[in-house]
């Protein structure tokens, strides 16, 4: 990276940091795509950002799209699409900040990455993890505590992790977390959660953190991480045989699918997620969608009727009720 584009991106990245609220981790992501900007600059010869012109930036789409990764892979669509995001936010701050006098991105469209739908587990697969962990042991009733909360209130495992004790108020049912964009949300809890952190609190946590502030410890009393939270899901889900299907995030994708399959309102969904876009949130109707599609395909006679007919080699009824899907 040139010295004037590494200057440019410093401020930049600033700028993210203290206006924005980014994480650590979404820094690095836009450190990484400025990186690799810079690296294009400097094999086709332009002295910075500055410099750039719409031309410029087309070949740039191009020029990522044809690279390679440390693994020898092309680069994903994904991959592609936020490293020009990264790219069109720094030009877009350098006209905002008068350093430049116009934006030579502003006309450049990357790939759409396709959207995967989140992985979500069923009811039933959900009861076998938040069953796992037994015992009065302190790590049986954290563990318990943090499979529930996770599941009840829809919290990212940093947002989780991250939790004091005097975040979780009990008598209301709620939890306070600090969320993408230091965004404060509120969100309900259960009373089967709320039993199970009442459990931890006077149980389990006094025997390894009496004094630490942090709601989750480990066992030498410390915060718990990201990492550790982590293992203990892994844990749990392969006692329970979901261990290819079980991430910290799967709880998360699992609670908002079936409170949109049981009625809930998307934006509602959206306010306890705490998604800054509704479309982010839209996500989750298209695997409900799904799931409705399959139940009504497993159950519907006429639906049956014409998969049997399908497997058999026939022609599928026309008449009636037909089996229809979207």
């Amino acid at each position: 990276m040139s010295a004037r584009l590494a200057r440019h991106a410093d401020r930049y990245l600033d700028f993210l940091a203290v206006e924005r609220g980014l994480s650590t981790h979404s820094l690095a992501a836009y450190q990484r795509d400025l990186t690799l900007y810079g690296t294009y600059l400097t094999e086709v010869g332009i002295d910075g950002p500055l410099r750039a012109t719409p031309e410029d930036l087309a070949e740039f789409v191009g020029w990522v799209r044809n690279r390679r990764t440390d693994r020898d892979r092309p680069y994903a669509a994904s991959t592609v699409a936020r490293t020009l995001v990264s790219v069109r936010g720094l030009h877009k701050f350098l006209v905002r900040e008068g350093l430049a006098d116009a934006d030579p991105s502003i006309e450049i469209s990357g790939p759409r990455p396709r959207r995967p739908l989140p992985k979500a587990l069923s009811l039933a697969q959900v009861e076998a993890l938040l069953a796992a962990p037994t015992g009065d042991e302190p790590s049986g009733l954290r563990d318990k505590a943090l499979l529930e909360v996770l599941y009840a209130a829809g919290l990212r495992i940093t947002e989780l992790v991250d939790l004091d004790v005097d975040d979780v108020d009990l008598r209301a049912r709620s939890v306070r977390c600090i969320g993408k964009g230091n965004k404060e949300r509120i969100v309900p809890l259960g009373r089967v959660a709320a039993t199970a952190v009442d459990a931890w609190l006077v149980r389990g946590r006094p025997a390894l953190a009496p004094t630490s502030p942090a709601l989750l410890v480990n066992r030498g009393g410390g915060r718990l991480t990201r990492q550790g939270g982590w293992k203990i899901i892994k844990k749990h889900a392969e006692a329970v045989g979901l261990a290819a299907n079980v991430s910290p995030h799967t709880l998360r994708h699992s609670f908002a699918t079936h409170l949109l399959d049981n009625g809930a309102d998307v934006r509602v969904v959206q306010e306890l997620l705490g998604h800054a876009s509704v479309n982010t949130t839209q996500v989750y109707t298209l695997v409900s969608r799904a799931r409705l599609r399959s139940v009504y395909e497993r159950a519907h006679p006429r639906a049956l009727a014409a998969a049997a007919d399908h497997q058999a080699g026939a022609e599928p009824a026309t008449d009636g009720l037909q089996a229809r899907t979207s």
